[in-house]
């Protein structure tokens, strides 16, 4: 368990996942399978089958003759990830996945399927087994970092849920990932490369990646400012999520460590470089905890710092705060979110309460752990 306030920007050495189809280019793909003595377009039938159908059994690979479908599988597609559980509510429309990594690391992510006027299937991915950003309230910064993970153990939580929604596993019938929120276990942009690799992998066209729509993957960050910068260079097209917490650097020090690094203006003037850049309106994340960060002056404050940077860049969503085990913060009082509301509204910003979707089996925000499975 990490100090409070310590940070872990640098997981421990460990050993690296295998390669995997997921971890390259569309060149490096072709590369690897001519290394195994086979012809290049062989890699483009993988990349259909686990691409655009989902698919890693050679059984099911009948245009690739049958003497090298298992090697080329068990290379090209080794196993990444091992479902241990399955967690559901909401009439099985959440379903929170325990996944254990080659070696024995574990992680969560939580497919959300939503109806009504905006149908979508959201999925939340963890990027890190663990998180080194320490975030007191937090349940998974409080287990501390075990390891980065790679672009093809990302991936596959996606394309594992395309597998359940197209087997009919979610309630509401058979289906697709339409959203990828990197809000699960890890700090993205404290690994970068891999992150952007899984990205790339996430909305390349079919059959070169998933094909998901640039608009609906969002990448989160507590505000590491040199990843942020480099990230909107990187011409992805995806949304920005900087998790927040409090306006004033006092506070933030305290429920948001990296702050002792890179200021709250800093971490703002960042967010807006980024929405200059790529176009993307910024989302800022901000857990509402009764009596620490949830007063309407600092409501004021934050529309304020972010009306200084101009208008119709950014929107705000404030959280009620999951509970987490051992905690002695709880979410505020309904008319504290109230007011705190309020006083962004009156500086015209724009405001939308975040649900607590999943809390019930601790798959909600902040509350991904896997301490003690």
């Amino acid at each position: 368990m990490p100090r409070p306030g310590e940070l872990t920007l640098v997981p421990a050495r460990r050993g690296k996942p295998p390669r995997h189809l997921a971890d390259l280019d569309v060149d490096a793909r072709r590369q690897a399978v001519a290394d195994l003595g086979e012809q290049p377009f062989r890699a483009d039938q993988l990349s259909r089958h686990y691409f655009a159908r989902h698919v890693n059994d050679p059984a099911q690979m009948t245009d690739v003759p049958a003497a090298v479908r298992e090697t080329l599988a068990a290379t090209m597609l080794p196993t990444l990830t091992t479902a241990v559980r399955h967690l559901e509510t909401d009439g099985g429309t959440t379903r929170k996945t325990l996944w254990r990594l080659f070696d024995g690391a574990l992680v969560e992510s939580v497919l959300m399927r939503y109806t009504g006027d905006r149908p979508r299937v959201t999925l939340c991915v963890s990027s890190q087994a663990g998180c080194g950003m320490n975030c007191p309230f937090c349940a998974t910064g409080q287990q501390g970092l075990t390891r980065n993970m790679s672009a093809a153990e990302i991936v596959e939580q996606v394309v594992a849920a395309e597998r359940m929604l197209a087997d009919g596993e979610i309630a509401g019938g058979t289906g697709r990932v339409t959203n990828v929120v990197f809000m699960g276990m890890g700090e993205p942009l404290a690994n970068y490369k891999a992150v952007v690799t899984a990205v790339r992998r996430m909305t390349d066209p079919a059959p070169s990646g998933l094909g998901i729509g640039r608009r609906g993957v969002t990448v989160s960050t507590v505000g590491l400012v040199p990843a942020i910068d480099k990230l909107a260079a990187e011409n992805l097209g995806v949304r920005l999520a900087l998790s927040l917490h409090a306006p004033d650097d006092e506070l933030r020090d305290e429920l948001v460590p990296v702050n002792t690094r890179w200021k709250v203006g800093e971490a703002l003037d960042a967010a807006r470089a980024y929405f200059e850049k790529t176009g993307r309106r910024v989302s800022i994340e901000y857990a509402l905890i009764r009596e620490i960060n949830d007063h309407a002056w600092r409501g004021d404050l934050l529309g304020k710092l972010l009306n200084e940077r101009g208008r119709g860049w950014v929107h705000v969503n404030p959280i009620p705060l999951n509970p987490t085990p051992g905690s002695k913060w709880t979410a505020s009082k309904p008319e504290d979110e109230a007011a705190f509301v309020a006083a962004l509204e009156e500086r015209g910003v724009p405001v939308t309460i975040r649900d607590t979707r999943g809390s019930d089996i601790d798959g909600a925000c902040g509350q991904l752990a896997t301490v003690g499975d």
